[in-house]
């Protein structure tokens, strides 16, 4: 009798433990940094290999018309982490902290690792951060994050050969022998054509290698409860900084590659720049195919929801990145800083394995603002996503059933002259140059002109009234990051904290 009781609670057990399971779906999410709307083959890219991506994508949704939160890094961070749209969330800008760090977000601003917290998940953050130097508000274990591995700055992220990262709250020291700069030229006497010239930025010790490392490991480690791994990848932004075996499959493809010398400036030179960006996406994508595989030893791939995207376009740095050569952002217009389609329409792609139709595509617009509501949705925390957010869940667009057009996707930019956009259905209205005292209007009609050519706002006045007046009114005013002209100049100030409370959307 007493063995059939035991059976009993065991089955029973088992039973409660995989509702619970099913009910609590692993994240992962995995951005790259600076990857252009057509630089993965699922998304028509035809020299770049990215194999386990494009394979992700027939497993999953490609998302289409997914927009990034800003045109630049650390803004569209924030607008992932908080669900606000830029005109309403605290980081609107890239500001560096010296010696380390970008300007915070303060304590009180809630994080989408704080909500996955409030619902019982383990959180981990391995890459670049992004939103707070070391000992201010903004760092990753002051906002929700229980493991994190990789840069908390930026700018040091500009070398895959560094001294160190940071490893929770502490350095971890790599052996990097001196450690290569981001930023360097070639020695004075060094002779540009002789590929030994440019030996002097290869290092030893890939930063990149040791944060997958991290995020697999965090993925071992919590294999048995809920887990949300945020992965802000640091490839492909430049510097060229790659390890030969992965560099070697592109040197045999005779593109005619020149060398990137740095005589105007920029990051570190390379012998073979095309090469060397084609292989560092390729370790990007060797490194998801590395997690995916981890998921499918430890029995979680079923249970598990894996986002990838990137936080903005391809980099307009064209002698380093030739955009051009491997037509990073197809037939969109703009790079990296611009609020043009190419800078911040992103390739998106989504697994869910038993909810998300494989091989599935939506052109639904959606952004980065939305996946704070979608992912507490998947699992199961509707109950604390916040009021004041901009994000609209997009599970029921995931899942395969209709959902309502959003009423609007905004952008606005303080940085490279100043900038603002709005999007209303497949209207999109663009002020450029704001800083200069520009308030003009361009509008364009995405459905028959994604590429931005023809600007058609003479022939239609009341379209660009109204999206000029929404431009005003679903927006707040900052002073932190102010957009002039409508703000008023830039104030010296410190970091301050903000109200959880924002106005009602429109």
């Amino acid at each position: 009798m007493r063995q059939m009781l035991f059976l009993f609670w065991v089955c029973l057990v088992s039973v409660v433990f995989g509702v619970a399971q099913a009910e609590s779906p692993n994240v992962v999410f995995i951005l790259a940094d600076d990857l252009g709307y057509r630089e993965l083959g699922s998304f028509g890219q035809a020299k770049i290999r990215t194999p386990n991506l494009d394979r992700l994508a027939a497993s999953g949704m490609r998302l289409t018309q997914h927009y990034s939160g800003n045109a630049v890094c650390a803004p569209s961070r924030c607008v992932l982490l908080t669900g606000k749209h830029p005109g309403h969330a605290f980081v609107r800008d890239n500001r560096s902290t010296p010696p380390e760090g970008q300007y915070p977000i303060p304590d009180d601003e809630v994080t989408l690792h704080e909500l996955m917290k409030r619902v019982g998940y383990v959180t981990g953050a391995f890459g670049k951060w992004g939103l707070g130097g070391p000992g201010s508000t903004g760092v990753p274990l002051s906002q929700g994050v229980d493991r994190f591995v990789g840069y908390l700055c930026q700018s040091k992220a500009h070398t895959y050969y560094p001294d160190s990262i940071w490893d929770d709250g502490q350095p971890m020291p790599l052996a990097n022998t001196p450690p290569i700069p981001g930023h360097a030229g070639l020695a004075k006497d060094a002779d540009p054509n002789d590929p030994q010239s440019y030996d002097v930025f290869k290092g030893q010790d890939y930063a990149p290698d040791r944060i997958n490392a991290a995020a697999l490991d965090f993925v071992r480690t919590n294999k048995d409860t809920p887990f949300f791994l945020y992965y802000p990848s640091v490839i492909p932004h430049v510097a060229l900084h790659v390890p030969e075996e992965e560099l070697k499959p592109y040197l045999k493809l005779g593109w005619n590659d020149p060398p990137f010398t740095r005589d105007g400036g920029g990051y570190t030179p390379h012998f073979t720049p095309r090469a060397a960006y084609a292989a560092m996406i390729s370790r990007l994508d060797r490194y998801v195919g590395n997690l995916l595989a981890l998921l499918d030893e430890l029995d979680l791939t079923d249970n598990t929801i894996v986002v990838f995207t990137s936080d903005n376009g391809t980099t307009h740095l064209g002698e380093e990145v030739d955009y051009k050569f491997f037509d990073s952002v197809g037939e969109l217009r703009g790079l990296k800083g611009s609020l043009y389609e190419g800078g911040v329409r992103v390739p998106t792609i989504v697994r869910w394995p038993g909810h998300v139709t494989p091989g599935s595509v939506s052109d639904h617009v959606s952004g980065f603002e939305d996946w704070v509501p979608t992912l507490l949705e998947v699992v199961g925390g509707a109950e604390v996503i916040p009021n004041a957010i901009d994000g609209i869940s997009m599970l029921p667009t995931l899942v395969g059933k209709s959902q309502p057009e959003r009423p609007y996707l905004y952008r606005e930019f303080a940085g490279y002259g100043g900038q603002q956009s709005i999007r209303v259905g497949d209207w999109k209205a663009i002020r450029q140059s704001m800083t200069k005292g520009n308030l003009e209007v361009e509008l364009y009609n995405l459905s028959d002109d994604v590429g931005e050519s023809n600007n058609v706002a003479s022939e239609h006045p009341k379209v660009v009234e109204e999206m000029a007046a929404m431009m005003s009114s679903v927006r707040t005013p900052s002073s932190e990051f102010p957009l002039i002209p409508l703000d008023g100049p830039v104030k010296k100030r410190k970091p301050v904290s903000v109200g959880a409370s924002q106005p009602k959307r429109p």
